[in-house]
């Protein structure tokens, strides 16, 4: 079983935050990771609800903040409508996610965790303009 850190980094590479989970397969696709990363973070919020989301994706009805999501009132969230926004988001290149210095291009990839347990995601920014 592997032990997993999920790190948020800027688009420098600073680490911006992360959790670790214990006990996960070896071997594990990209999709699974994503889930398993926004379950957490959602149980993580859901355990002490508030008006503030750190989460990988925005709510429902929320706007983004500098380190998070401001919602309109303290409330739980589903995990699973956050994990398939989370989805969506990778395939419209919301985010990239990194295992290691490899950058996947695929949720269907299958990883191996006992290589390089780090799994992180870099939030991409649009442009405003044009």
């Amino acid at each position: 079983m592997a032990f997993v850190t999920f790190r948020d980094e800027s688009a420098t590479g600073k680490a911006l935050d992360e959790f670790s989970l214990p006990d996960l397969p070896d071997r594990i696709s990209a999709r699974e990771l994503v889930r398993l990363r926004v379950r957490e973070e959602v149980a993580r919020h859901n355990a002490a609800p508030s008006e503030h989301f750190r989460g990988l994706v925005k709510p429902t009805d929320a706007e983004a903040e500098l380190n998070g999501y401001r919602m309109r009132a303290a409330r739980r969230l589903d995990w699973e409508k956050q994990a398939d926004a989370a989805e969506k988001a990778f395939a419209r290149n919301g985010f990239i996610l990194l295992i290691g210095d490899r950058q996947l291009d695929d949720l269907d990839e299958e990883v191996d965790l006992t290589a390089d347990p780090v799994v992180s995601f870099i939030k991409l920014v649009p442009l405003v303009g044009g």
